[in-house]
Formats: structure tokens, sequence, C-alpha cells
């Protein structure tokens, strides 16, 4: 009975940690999808930048979305160093703080209207802000997550980082319409689009007052005691374990574009196919596929325990790039059903399939001694390559068609078959051991499990 306690207290580490994680990537894509979302639908084009055509306003708003992007390699550069270095709390901390800030200071911010030429500028501060704080966020999340995870079951308890995107989407989607339900669509347009970022101290006060509880995992404690931590870890990363991190990349460049092209574009395509009348159809998708996700995130990731990483990316790269384009056929027949399901399909079935085991899968290319550099410079290259621009270059390329979506489908077969090379030339890691201090000194060599993968 003696054990009781402290047995079951162990047992609890791995969901409070996992729970943490949740918390600091829904703050992260509460904030960027609201961002995305009010930029599609114009709202910050008349705000911020009124000199302009309406359609050269959409495309600054969405540089502007992309100049976040831009922030977020520096972010986890910066996270991914310190992380490996001093730990992985320190750098959530800082990351939610960051990140907190800058999505409550949207709502703060003032329009052209107000200050002029400051107000676009301004907004391109707190959009780097809150890209570098979120730079310094997945890769603590999700390292630490699987690192207390039970064996076995890393790629369900990642999955909590993952789940922070559904719930990020789902939460700005119900934030905003819940706001328009209320508010009329004048004062909307003035005002009413800044309650959803205030809205967002509650998330953060929660994930400070949760993420101060944690503590660093086993074997990142092992590594400190045994004074093993690694000198300089983003250089050691590129030069030991170089391979993991431009797997990383690859595989990310396809997950992050479709993610974007369905969450964000998506919008602005929906409304140029229904109308402005039914400006709130691509959010109403969005929403539902989004509540959708939640769900399918974690149930990818626990079928990843069980039949590995690699076959569901595989799954969903291949499977992303062939629907693709079928999800303009389904919208242009201009049915909302149609174009609902498209979306739903796109992101809860392929991309999802992606995303769910990534936290895991990605963790587990690399060792404990560089695993948040490692993890953090892919992931985070990854998405400035992609994510960030993708709805910038859709909107662009579509423009170009002149409302036709061939270049569109182009661009993204590109992404896709990138991605594809990637998933195929990465190990399988799902049964990799989690690296571990063997004594003080670390004087043993890897040893070699299967297929030549070092056991780590």
């Amino acid at each position: 009975m003696t054990h009781s306690a402290p047995a079951a207290s162990a047992r609890r580490v791995p969901w409070r940690v996992s729970v943490a994680s949740l918390v600091g990537t829904t703050i992260e894509w509460y904030d960027y999808y609201i961002f995305g979302l009010l930029a599609a639908t114009g709202v910050f084009s008349k705000l911020y930048f009124p000199d302009q055509d309406p359609a050269t306003g959409l495309l600054l708003a969405f540089v502007t979305y992309a100049v976040g992007f831009v922030a977020r390699p520096f972010g986890g550069l910066f996270a991914g160093h310190f992380g490996d270095k001093l730990g992985r709390k320190p750098m959530l901390v800082l990351s939610l703080m960051i990140m907190g800030i800058a999505t409550l200071a949207m709502g703060l911010l003032p329009t052209y209207a107000q200050i002029g030429v400051w107000a676009p500028i301004l907004l391109t501060v707190l959009r780097l802000a809150q890209g570098f704080g979120a730079g310094a966020e997945w890769a603590g999340a999700a390292v630490i997550s699987t690192e207390h995870a039970p064996e076995g079951r890393r790629g369900f308890f990642g999955s909590f980082t993952q789940m922070g995107v559904p719930a990020g989407m789902l939460l700005a989607n119900s934030s905003v319409l819940a706001v328009k339900a209320f508010v009329p669509a004048a004062d909307f347009a003035v005002w009413g689009w800044r309650v959803p970022f205030l809205l967002s101290a509650l998330l953060i006060a929660t994930g400070l007052v949760v993420r101060a509880k944690l503590e660093d995992s086993a074997d990142f404690k092992e590594l400190v005691a045994a004074k093993q931590t690694a000198h300089n870890p983003l250089g050691e990363a590129l030069k030991k374990e170089s391979k993991g991190v431009w797997l990383v990349v690859g595989m990310r460049l396809a997950e992050n574009s479709a993610f974007y092209l369905y969450t964000t574009f998506s919008v602005v395509y929906i409304m140029k196919t229904f109308g402005p009348e039914q400006a709130n159809q691509g959010s109403m998708s969005v929403l539902i596929a989004s509540a959708m996700g939640v769900i399918a995130v974690p149930l990818w990731a626990l079928l990843s325990d069980r039949i590995g990483r690699k076959p569901l990316y595989l799954f969903g790269s291949i499977g992303g790039l062939l629907f693709f384009p079928l999800y303009f056929v389904m919208t242009d027949t201009g049915s909302a059903l149609l174009a609902t399901l498209a979306i739903i399909i796109g992101l809860a079935v392929f991309h999802n399939s992606m995303y769910g085991p990534q936290a895991a899968f990605f963790a587990e290319l690399f060792s404990t001694k560089l695993r948040y550099s490692g993890a953090s410079m892919g992931y985070q290259f990854g998405s400035v390559l992609a994510g960030g621009i993708a709805p910038l270059v859709a909107v662009a390329l579509l423009d170009l068609g002149q409302g036709h979506p061939g270049w569109v489908i182009l661009y993204f077969s590109i992404i896709g078959v990138i991605t594809i090379a990637s998933a195929i030339l990465a190990p399988e890691t799902m049964k990799r051991v989690k690296a571990r201090v063997e004594d003080a000194s670390l004087s043993a060599q890897p040893t070699t499990g299967e297929a030549g993968a070092p056991v780590r």
C-alpha cells in the first residue's frame, strides 16, 4: 500500500503533460486561425490596408499572415538550443507567454484610421512575435509529451500536441461565429472582430497554471545528471542527425500546405464560388471538420501505435495528393454539403492521418540529446516553405488562372511528391526504444535494432 500513491501519481504524469501540451498548441492555432479567417473575409484589408483595392488588400493581409511564419524558424532555433541545454519546461512557459501577449495585443491594436501607417507596421510586429512564440512551442510540446509517454503509447500521448490544431480551429471558428451572431455586421467590422482575440486570456491563464507544474522527463534529467547535454545542440543536430532534419522538412511540406489550403484558402474559394451572401459557409465547413479532427487525430495516433507511423504517413500523403483535385470538383458543384464533405475528407482523413502520429514520428527520429533542436528545425523550416505561404500562393495562382484552380492543383502536386518521397525514405520509428542514459559517462555505443535502426 505504501507504493500505491506514488504509482498513481506516476500514472497521472503523462496525462498532465499531454494536457499541458494540448493547451499550448490550442492557443497557438486559436490565434493563427482567427487571423487567417478574418484575413480571408477581408476584415484586415479594410482596417489596415484601406488605400488598396480589395484584391491587393486581401493579398497584403495574407502577406502579413505569412510574415508570422518567417519568425517561426527563429523561435524554433532559439527554443531548440535552450530546450536541449536547459530543459523543455522553461521554453514551454516562455513560448506560451510570448504567444499569449501577442494574441491579446491583436485585440487592442489601433487601426490605420487611428494611427496611420503605424497600424500595419505594428500588425506585422505582432505577427512576427506570435510566429516566434509559435516556433518555440511545437517541438517542446511534442518532445515532452512523447518523452513522458509509456512505451507503446507514444503516438497517442504525442497526439495531444496535435489535437491543439483542431481544438484551436474549433474554438476560433466558434468564437468568431458566436460574436457575429450577437454583433451586427457593421459593428463586427469595427470592433467585434477584436473579441475573439481578447477571449484568449482565459486559455493563456489556464496554460500558464498547468505548465508551471510540469517537470522535465526522466530521459532529459538523466542527461543533466550525467552532464551530457549538448554543448551546441543546433550545430550537433545538423552535423550528426541532419538526415532526420531534412526528412522532417520534406514530410512537413504537404501536410502543412494541405492544412492551410483547406482551412484558410478554402474560405476564400468557397466565398468566390458561393457568393458573398454565403460568406460564413467556408467557416462552417471548417468548423465541422475541426470538430471531427479532435476525434480523428488521437484515433490515427492510436493506430500508429499498432501498425507504425510510416504506413499512415504514406496513406495520408498519397491519398491527399490524389484527392486534392476532387476538392475543387465537389466545391464547384455549389452544394454546401459536398463542399463541407470535401473539407472533412481532406482534413480528417488524409491530413490527420499524417498529423495524428506526427509528434511521435518526428521526435523518435532524433536522440534525446538533440531531439528538441532536430525536431524543431525540421518542423519550422517545413512550415516556412509550405504552410505560411500556401494561402498567399494559392490566392495568387487562382488569380493567375482567372478563377480556375489548375495552377493551385499543380502547386500542391509538386509539394505532395516531395512529401511522399520523404516518407518513403524515412525509417519506421514505432519500435525504437526511448533514449536513456545507461551510465554516468554515456560510454556505451548505440546498438542496432530492427532494420538497422539505432536503439536510442
